[in-house]
C-alpha cells in the first residue's frame, strides 16, 4: 500500500462520481422543464358521439366541459353523468399516457419510482 494513500484502484473513482452527479443534476433539470411543459399541454376527449367534450390540462385539472343540449334529458340524468365521467376519464388517461411517454424518452425507459 502506498504511504498515506489509497490502495491502487481505490481513489480513482472520484472523477466518475463527479460526472455522475453532474449527469443526475442535468437530468433533474430536464425533468423539471419537461414537467412544466407537460402541465401546459391540453388533452381533449369526447363521449356519446361528441355529446360531451372535456379538456384537461397536464395538471389533471378540467379546463373545459361542453355538453350539447341534445345530451340533456331530464328523464335520463344518469346517462349524462356516465357520458361526463367517460369523457373525463379518457382525457385524464390521455394526459397520463403523454406524461409517461415523455418521461420514458428522458429516462431511457427506466421506471424511476416517484417521478410521475
Amino acid at each position: 500500500m502506498a504511504k498515506g494513500g489509497f490502495p491502487r484502484g481505490m481513489g480513482g473513482g472520484m472523477p466518475n462520481m463527479n460526472q455522475m452527479m453532474k449527469q443526475a443534476q442535468k437530468m433533474q433539470e430536464q425533468m423539471l422543464k419537461m414537467q412544466e411543459e407537460l402541465e401546459e399541454k391540453m388533452y381533449t376527449a369526447t363521449s356519446g358521439g361528441g355529446a360531451v367534450t372535456v379538456t384537461v390540462n397536464g395538471k389533471k385539472e378540467i379546463d373545459e366541459l361542453v355538453i350539447k343540449p341534445e345530451a340533456v334529458d331530464p328523464d335520463d340524468v344518469e346517462m349524462l353523468e356516465d357520458l361526463v365521467i367517460a369523457a373525463v376519464n379518457e382525457a385524464l388517461r390521455m394526459a397520463d399516457e403523454s406524461s409517461a411517454s415523455e418521461m420514458s424518452k428522458l429516462t431511457g425507459g427506466l421506471n424511476i419510482p416517484g417521478l410521475f
